[in-house]
């Protein structure tokens, strides 16, 4: 196991009806801006849920709202709500939806006070410095806005974790950040917000969760066996309740776990003193920018692809992979290559069952997507990924081929 240091500061608020928690996790005299997305909020009522909650007897709170935040959450639409952040005072943000509209606020948190320098009375937010940080991974930024989160859709487990992922479509851009002041004062988690979404938002979440669980776990041995055995866990209950989720979607107890286990996916603890990947995601991120695909689904469609183009340097454990997640004996004379197809095909057909794509063909794209995304992927400075910084353009390249080809 590698050397590590693991903080994590979020409080967790779980269960049915914890949004009335708000009262007293808001600072009562704060000037709150409540940010969310396409309007799901408002139709089932958490939105009103949480406005009485902060304007319970006694708060001295003031209230704003921004809605509209986009799936992918645009650059130009955030630097809107931070604009309202200036022109109100805002001191508190408060996130309700899922990963897109806690990343789209932690974004908001951190450049709000970069204002135009020839203004220094504007409000406004300086679209280039806005730029520059999100380029940079937002590392040289000192001060944030805090921000809480009432989360309506497990996926990205931005909700328990410091980082984000941001569109700028204008810029054919979708790129990371993170900063230790966005970890989330707190996240309310009512698995009950999750019995109204529509089934390819819940099976989007699940293959986001299982994938975040990948690149973290999918490397190399480091005998790090408390993070093995805990992502190994993880990913066979969300191969269980995704299963299950499809089967029964009104069952809570399922929607629990998976809830849960969304957040753990990604709030640090399986990463801690492993090497990770993500080069699954770096590839993912060009075809939701280039196509508008669903990120999820961008995932499931490089991820079997990759695990066959890596299969060599990755053998270790995609064979613990092969016998501890799906249970194939590696103690038999069968072939090692063949025993990691089998593993690769069950993954391919646990994404198939929850009506995920696996190809760029179920997509509705070829091999002429290819160059296009290889093209983007060196202008982000995607050239040098994995967790052996190995993975070229050219490895990414085989890794779309293989996509085109399945």
């Amino acid at each position: 196991m590698n050397n590590f240091q693991y903080f994590n500061p979020v409080r967790i608020v779980f269960g049915e009806g914890q949004i009335k928690e708000l009262s007293n996790l808001v600072p009562n005299n704060a000037r709150v801006l409540i940010t969310y997305g396409g309007g799901s909020a408002q139709r089932t009522g958490t939105l009103d849920e949480v406005k009485d909650a902060l304007n319970a007897e006694g708060s001295k709170r003031e209230v704003f709202e921004f809605g509209g935040i986009e799936p992918n959450p645009e650059f130009t639409t955030l630097m809107k709500a931070a604009d309202m952040v200036n022109e109100n005072n805002v001191d508190f943000i408060l996130a309700v939806g899922g990963g897109s509209v806690i990343d789209g606020s932690k974004f908001v948190a951190l450049v709000s006070h970069l204002t135009e320098e020839d203004s220094p009375s504007s409000n406004k937010v300086s679209r280039e410095k806005a730029w520059d940080a999100l380029t940079s991974f937002t590392k040289g930024i000192d001060s944030a806005i805090d921000l809480g989160a009432v989360l309506t859709i497990p996926a990205t487990g931005s909700e328990m974790n410091s980082g984000g992922v941001i569109n700028y479509s204008e810029r054919q851009a979708k790129l990371p950040f993170g900063n230790p002041l966005t970890y989330p004062k707190f996240s309310i988690l009512d698995p009950t917000k999750t019995l109204t979404l529509p089934e390819r938002q819940v099976m989007n979440g699940v293959a986001d969760a299982f994938v975040h669980v990948i690149e973290q776990y999918l490397t190399y041995p480091v005998n790090a066996k408390v993070q093995d055995a805990f992502a190994e866990s993880l990913l066979k209950i969300l191969i269980t309740e995704g299963k299950a989720v499809k089967a029964n979607p009104d069952d809570l107890e399922v929607r629990k776990n998976i809830m849960w286990t969304a957040t753990m996916a990604l709030n640090g603890l399986i990463g801690a003193g492993v090497p990770q990947d993500w080069t699954t995601h770096m590839i993912g991120h060009e075809l939701t920018s280039l196509h508008s695909i669903d990120h999820a689904r961008t995932l499931t469609i490089v991820l079997p692809s990759l695990m066959r183009e890596l299969k060599v340097s990755k053998k270790d454990k995609l064979l613990q992979y092969a016998q501890n997640v799906w249970n194939i004996s590696t103690d038999t004379a069968q072939d090692e290559d063949a025993i990691i197809e089998e593993a690769i095909v069950r993954t391919e057909n646990f994404f198939k069952d929850l009506g995920l794509p696996i190809s760029l063909a179920d997509a509705n794209l070829d091999e002429s997507a290819i160059d296009p995304i290889i093209k983007q992927l060196e202008a982000h400075g995607m050239t040098k990924l994995g967790e052996h910084k190995a993975n070229d353009l050219e490895v990414s390249r085989r890794i779309l081929q293989r996509a085109a080809q399945a």
